[in-house]
């Protein structure tokens, strides 16, 4: 699998989360039609670029407002 179809499909799966709340029917498809579609070694290697990315990302820190 490209490294850029990887890339693109955890984007749009980033931007799915973060966009307008979609219908539980809505979001049931497009998680049926994913697994039916992808094999199992390409959700494991875009899950193992999720990882990397995760890991190289910095610390974000959360600061409390009273200390």
């Amino acid at each position: 699998m490209e490294a850029n179809k990887i890339s693109e499909t955890i984007n749009n799966n980033q931007e799915s989360v973060t966009e307008n709340p979609v219908s539980q029917e809505d979001h049931l498809e497009k998680t049926s039609k994913f697994i039916s579609e992808t094999s199992l070694d390409e959700m494991l290697e875009i899950a193992e670029i999720a990882r990397r990315k995760k890991l190289t990302e910095p610390p974000k820190w959360v600061i409390p407002d009273e200390i």
